[in-house]
């Protein structure tokens, strides 16, 4: 049955990969012939997600390594999975409850509420992978893997170990003291009323305002603020001031202030270090103390200090003993300033039950505020509400001292888009410090590469200065942190804290023993130990252990303990612990599985920038911390994918390429194509529909040129050659084309080998359309049609093998196409996805018909560049002249001029001694050649048309330079539209050097 006239793409893919399926292609060590391992780990996309651009990029560089891999007969593993992503996928449970009108609130337990998010996952989470299988991801779906597999109330299929090695890490880690729980300011969520992390923050550009307030100075200290100054900015005239002005943007955080500071040097301030101001409302009386961090020039230079909501006040505090922990506050025998926190975790002003915000207040003003504020406990009131009420309250009672309007970077959670608040909490923490050594050093020592090489220095910058990483989540989805808390007692059995003691295990089972043995050793006694189990996150669990004395918990004495009750610590792991563990996660840690044995550590990760931080360097530490080897040897990080001009797809721009509708419309070999011959090392792609609409024409080309070989005979020959060297063929032309499928054979794995992705696209490009099907196509057909029977037989069986290795060397990139055509044109031993990949090299080039295959395909794009050039009518036949010509041009001519007459349109070749007036020169090895132009083409005609396009290229560059060459424009315009200019300039420049280049050879004609 003759080949379809073009490649039906939509049912050609779904086809083809259904065979790979059904045949176990892509299983671990599927076509093995050689020992050699090759594994790579996909980035685990989110359960909630759908294929963007970036998934279709990054799988597309995976997927080329392990089938390029496959192919070469190594034992391979692409191992797939995805990640619960805790604060995404309950995001689009609650969002999905809420068009029922439920709160998370609304269950009754909190394993109810997370029956519905696997109920969820069952029914939606595998609309990933079902996309990434349009796009051709040859992984391993039978070893699918998700980071919450094993888990507490998993249903049926959902089965796994990844859960266990999560529990196993976090106790193993915490009992080596690498992990432990303390008070720090975190970005917090209030919308989903959780931890997030640093990376998770999206800084956003709001109109606000700058509130500047008075803060009275206590036991009647006054000094005098400059208020008139000279041209030279001097202070001429001074008032006498018995109050401060601090200038805030966040004026509902000032009932938590616990001081203020100046700089060291301000001599409007200088005197005033050490003494108090009175917080206006509350009466709270807080220092003025000294720090660098206070700006003489910016505001009033004097600084409200609020530590447990802001980051730079947290430092300011610790510095200056101001924001001293309750364990410091108790040790210094109650001195100094604790952090006082005012919001709820919903972000609403918290004042009634607070007992460090009312410990150092004025009872009057406390009451005041709680029956303004907060008047119950449901009556908490919203931070934009506080803040409005105060700044009435400071305007009535004649401490406001002024607004001015700010235009400000405000914090917001990059899921929930509202703004974060630095908040002050109890969580848990991976001390970082204790395990980022070997992470640096396998860096620095070469075990793992960074590529490209500039990422390296990020990697270091990250892990050099690296904080406490905070892993606990307030949320009900997740890995729930193995730790059971009780009351904590002193040598004599007395409870000093109630919910003190920490018990860190794998299981309830293991904590309750571990609970008894502790109790049994501090009394003396058997002690029962029962677990309550909490349902809510937010309000079943106090997340700030209240330190007491016996006697104020127990009254005078305390009664014998015969019964404790653990409280297990209902916060959730970050999902950045468990997707840490990904590699050896996936292999079956903890167990010492053959997967783990063969496959670990892995060879290469493919990741995006952007998560060298969440990500990569986490895996670093956590595999080196756990099992003390690296996770893999190579980290490719690939850049982004933008639009046609530069800039960041995004929804709100409308820029957005989708890549399964560009799939539905061009294919997905296209795609791949496109993102792979894009992919320059560090470079960001710039891609748009026309490019992807140029490489669907490439998989048209190599399509036709498979339906030219057949309707030739060439796949039906009774006796076909095969091709194991170059002496097999005798044709020049034959021995050409095998010597050049051995060039891009070696320069496409060169290029693989050194992550060059796109060298190695371009090479097949520029091969299989350039050589392959505009050269030998076009030079086999004599020998097809006119040759004898030995050279037709020849001819047939090279166009095959070259065919052959076009389709196998294009796989790995552009595989369906590659896969049907390989079954349509001859009889298989087995499919493409598991040929044998090629391993000619050298011995296949013939330099002589290299060379002089070569020297007619360069006389040809010569005459036709000097013929378009100068306008010559397309099918006008033209003569040429020759003045020399060696022997080697000679023979090259001789042996191909029906070929040169026809592609190039030569009426003939003559030789002359001199050349006549009106000739255009071509300039080519071996031989001076010329046009006889004169009388064909119109000169006058020809120079005025090059002289106009040349001279409105000239003003376009001018103006393009003079831009470029503005240094305010280089320095406000954005990054895109510099770079566009650019682009533009250089495109403009290339097309005036070309008009040049023909003036110059009109010029030849006189």
């Amino acid at each position: 049955m003759p080949m379809e006239k073009t490649f039906n793409a939509a049912e050609a893919e779904a086809r083809l990969y259904a065979a790979w399926e059904k045949a176990g292609c892509f299983a671990a060590g599927a076509n093995a012939s050689r020992p050699e391992t090759f594994c790579i780990m996909i980035p685990p996309p989110n359960v909630t997600g759908s294929l963007h651009m970036g998934h279709a990029f990054n799988n597309t560089l995976q997927d080329i390594l392990v089938r390029w891999h496959r192919m070469r007969g190594f034992d391979t593993l692409w191992q797939p999975g995805q990640d619960h992503a805790g604060i995404a996928t309950q995001m689009v449970v609650e969002r999905e409850l809420a068009k029922q009108g439920i709160t998370r609130r609304d269950f009754e337990r909190r394993e109810d509420f997370v029956a519905k998010v696997w109920e969820w996952k069952q029914q939606s989470g595998g609309t990933i992978i079902n996309q990434l299988k349009r796009l051709g991801a040859s992984c391993d779906w039978s070893r699918n893997a998700f980071t919450m597999s094993g888990a507490p109330g998993a249903p049926a299929g959902e089965e796994g170990n990844f859960h266990d090695a999560v529990i196993k890490v976090f106790v193993d880690m915490y009992n080596k003291g690498y992990i432990y729980r303390g008070k720090r300011l975190v970005n917090w969520d209030p919308h989903f009323e959780t931890a997030i992390s640093d990376l998770e923050v999206e800084q956003v550009e709001v109109d606000g305002a700058m509130w500047r307030l008075r803060y009275p100075l206590e036991n009647g200290e006054t000094y005098q603020h400059p208020v008139e100054f000279d041209e030279d900015g001097t202070p001429t005239a001074y008032e006498t001031r018995d109050y401060l002005v601090v200038a805030t943007t966040r004026p509902e955080t000032m009932l938590g202030d616990t001081g203020v500071a100046v700089h060291p040097d301000d001599p409007r301030y200088r005197h005033l270090i050490g003494k108090t101001v009175r917080l206006p409302l509350c009466g709270r009386s807080i220092p003025i103390v000294a720090d660098d961090y206070a700006d003489p020039a910016k505001g009033t230079g004097a600084v409200k200090i609020t530590p447990a909501h802001d980051f730079n006040d947290w430092e300011v505090g610790r510095r200056n003993g101001i924001a001293q922990t309750h364990e410091e506050w108790i040790e210094g025998g109650k001195t100094g300033k604790k952090p006082i926190n005012v919001m709820d975790t919903r972000a609403r002003i918290w004042l009634r039950d607070n007992h460090d915000f009312a410990e150092d207040c004025d009872p009057d003003g406390v009451a005041r505020l709680i029956a303004a504020i907060d008047p119950d406990d449901e009556g908490r009131m919203p931070r934009q509400d506080a803040r409005d009420w105060i700044i009435e309250t400071a305007q009535e009672e004649g401490w406001l001292d002024g607004i001015d309007p700010d235009r400000h970077m405000v914090p917001h959670g990059d899921r929930s888009k509202v703004a974060i608040e630095p908040y002050l909490t109890d969580q848990w923490f991976v001390d970082t410090a204790k395990i980022v050594g070997p992470a640096l050093e396998a860096v620095r020592d070469g075990r793992t590469k960074i590529l490209p090489e500039q990422h390296e220095k990020v990697y270091f910058h990250w892990l050099e200065n690296i904080e406490p990483w905070c892993i606990s989540r307030q949320l009900w989805w997740g890995h729930q942190i193995p730790v059971w808390f009780g009351p904590e007692l002193d040598e004599h059995g007395q409870v000093t804290d109630l919910l003190g003691k920490q018990f860190c295990a794998a299981s309830e089972s293991e904590a309750v023993q571990l609970a008894a043995e502790y109790y049994r050793e501090k009394t003396g006694r058997t002690v029962e130990v029962g677990v309550h189990h909490i349902e809510d996150t937010l309000e079943g669990f106090r997340h700030e252990p209240m330190p007491i004395a016996g006697s104020t918990a127990w009254g005078d004495s305390q009664p014998e303990l015969n019964h404790v009750t653990l409280s297990r610590d209902p916060d959730v792991l970050d999902t950045w612990f468990s997707s840490g563990l990904w590699p050896i996660g996936t292999l079956g840690w903890p167990e010492d599985t053959p997967e783990l044995r063969k496959y670990f550590p892995t060879d290469v990760l493919i990741t995006g920038f952007d998560i060298i931080f969440f990500w990569v360097a986490r895996m670093m530490m956590m595999q080196l911390a756990v099992v003390d080897r690296i996770p893999f040897h190579t980290v490719y990080v690939h850049a982004l994918v933008r639009d046609e001009k530069g800039k960041k797809m995004s929804k709100s721009l409308g820029n957005v390429l989708d890549p399964l509708e560009l799939i539905d419309e061009f294919g997905a070999d296209a795609v791949r194509f496109t993102l792979t011959a894009m992919a320059a090392m560090g470079r960001d792609l710039k891609l748009s529909t026309s490019r992807i609409a140029g490489y669907r024409n490439f998989g048209t080309k190599l399509w036709n040129a498979a339906r030219f070989a057949e309707m030739n005979g060439v796949f039906s020959d009774e006796s076909p050659m095969e091709i194991r060297s170059n002496s097999d063929a005798v044709q020049t032309v034959n021995r050409w084309i095998i010597g050049e499928t051995a060039k891009v054979r070696q320069a496409v794995d060169e290029a693989l080998e050194n992550y060059r992705f796109n060298d190695a696209a371009n090479a097949l490009y520029a091969f299989v359309w350039g050589k392959v099907c505009d050269w030998y196509v076009e030079f086999s057909k004599p020998l097809l049609l006119d040759g004898s029977a030995e050279d037709q037989r020849e001819t047939r069986a090279t166009m095959a093998w070259v065919l052959d290795q076009c389709l196998i060397l294009l796989h790995p990139i552009m595989p369906f196409i590659t896969e049907d055509l390989w079954g349509m044109t001859g009889t298989r031993e087995k499919m493409l996805v598991h040929a044998d990949w090629p391993t000619y090299g050298a011995e296949m080039i013939d330099p002589d018909a290299d060379r002089e295959m070569n020297w007619v395909i360069d006389l040809i794009e010569e005459i036709r560049s000097a013929r378009a050039q100068m306008g010559v009518p397309a099918g006008a036949q033209v003569p040429m002249l020759a003045t020399q010509m060696d022997p080697a041009a000679r023979t090259a001519w001789d042996r191909n001029e029906a070929l040169i007459r026809k592609l190039a349109r030569v009426e003939s070749l003559s030789e002359v001694k001199d050349l006549p007036k009106g000739c255009v020169t071509i300039a080519i090895e071996g031989a001076h050649l010329a046009l006889p132009l004169a009388g064909i083409v119109d000169v006058a005609a020809e120079k005025s048309r090059l002289e106009k396009g040349l001279a409105k290229l000239d003003k376009e560059m001018a103006g393009l330079m003079g831009r470029l060459n503005n240094p305010k424009f280089i320095d406000s315009a954005p990054e895109e539209v510099v770079e566009e200019t650019r682009d533009l300039a250089e495109a403009k420049r290339d097309e005036a050097a070309k008009l040049r280049a023909a003036l110059a050879r009109l010029g030849e004609l006189g």
